[in-house]
């Protein structure tokens, strides 16, 4: 993976995008500290595709997740109702 300095990417950006595109992930520095990564579009959908469960696996899954999602019982207050007189 090729590293450039912030300055180096927005100077020549066509360049940096054409690198990304024939060689792969471009890494942009900030300071000499790893910023950001420009990476082909479909290498980024591939990532994204496997980084999220699908419905079914999240259906599927042995831990339950409805029992963080529902308060237990009896530990609300009820509003009190204005008395009318």
């Amino acid at each position: 993976m090729n590293t450039w300095p912030i300055q180096d990417a927005k100077a020549r950006f066509s360049e940096f995008l054409e690198a990304c595109l024939s060689e792969g992930p471009q890494m942009v520095t900030k300071r000499g500290t790893e910023a950001a990564v420009l990476v082909p579009v479909e290498e980024w959908r591939r990532l994204s595709a496997t980084a999220r469960p699908t419905l079914k696996e999240l259906l599927l899954d042995k831990t339950a997740r409805s029992d963080q999602l529902v308060p237990p019982r009896g530990t609300h207050r009820r509003r009190q109702t204005p008395k009318l007189d």
